[in-house]
């Protein structure tokens, strides 16, 4: 184990930290505020990555790719909200999961139809390319920098839109009060409509941003789903800070325990025995963390209990 491959290891940690809760936090609010389980979330990220690969086709630039798959992504989101989850809301949770779970078959057949079985990929923009020089002996990608610095922007934006605005302050008192919310007049419909379209802007931006790093191909929001039903779990149902320090958590131990479980097995095991036990230990370390998490704070980091 060396100091450069722990930074490297670590900024990766982080830059998927990032991801996952633009991921989780539409998922969680979407959870906290509106009491829905919606797996067809990580469609939603998948349908992003497809539309910015489109966007690029057309457009033949990066940022323009991000806008088609930002504003696909809400258009989709929106689509879904009319047609099906409004039917679904005063539904059990078992109908809800069979519901969307059926738009994921769905949703993974169609984009295999339209744009085949085969992986395809998103470039990197050219003036992100390239590497920077953080430390001796350590060139990281700027483009991997740029998803660092664009995701914490990013979140940053939604904690000031959560924290400091009125709609904000309507998502926060529904994740913990919805029944009040609606007996003081509140539009619950609308509000329900506007936290399904920003869970899916910001999941088609996750995917945009993601997508030339990843590859897009049918089925690929299907690991991140399961990932951010860890994180809003360890974070606390309906919590924005909670999904975002959960997210970093994720980040860092999927990431750095896959790099260094076995070399630290290797202080009190054979090497043989050290690369066996370490990769099937790192794959279970996102779910032994929450199971701690969960032993200690059953509602979460920072969940409360609805009332």
């Amino acid at each position: 184990m060396s100091l450069t491959l722990l930074a490297v290891q670590t900024l990766n940690g982080l830059q998927l930290g990032v991801l996952l809760f633009l991921v989780a936090a539409g998922l969680t609010l979407v959870f906290g505020v509106m009491d829905f389980i919606n797996l067809a979330h990580g469609v939603q990220y998948m349908m992003g990555a497809y539309f910015a690969v489109a966007g690029y086709a057309f457009t033949g630039s990066f940022l323009l790719a991000v806008l088609v798959a930002v504003s696909g992504s809400l258009a989709l989101g929106l689509a879904l909200e009319f047609v099906v989850f409004r039917r679904l809301y005063r539904r059990s949770h078992l109908d809800q999961v069979l519901a969307t779970f059926g738009i994921i078959l769905f949703l993974n057949e169609a984009a295999r139809a339209i744009w085949g079985p085969t992986p395809l990929s998103l470039p990197e923009p050219a003036f992100l390319s390239g590497s920077i020089r953080l430390m001796d002996g350590l060139l990281y990608p700027v483009y991997r920098l740029a998803i660092l610095a664009a995701g914490l922007f990013v979140a940053g934006l939604l904690y000031l839109l959560v924290r400091h605005s009125r709609a904000g302050m309507l998502v926060r008192a529904g994740a913990s009060s919805p029944r009040m919310v609606s007996a003081l007049g509140v539009d619950i419909d609308r509000l329900f409509l506007g936290v399904v379209g920003l869970g899916a802007m910001l999941a088609g931006f996750a995917a945009a941003m993601a997508a030339p790093i990843v590859g897009v191909q049918a089925g690929m929001g299907d690991n991140v789903l399961v990932l951010a039903f860890v994180i809003i779990v360890i974070g606390g149902i309906g919590s924005i800070r909670g999904a975002f320090v959960a997210a970093l958590l994720v980040g860092l131990v999927d990431t750095l325990g896959r790099s260094f479980a076995s070399d630290l097995f290797k202080l009190f095991l054979a090497p043989a025995a050290a690369n066996e036990v370490g990769p099937a230990l790192a794959s279970m370390l996102i779910y032994i963390l929450m199971a701690g998490v969960l032993f200690f704070r059953p509602a979460g980091l920072f969940g409360t209990r609805p009332t």
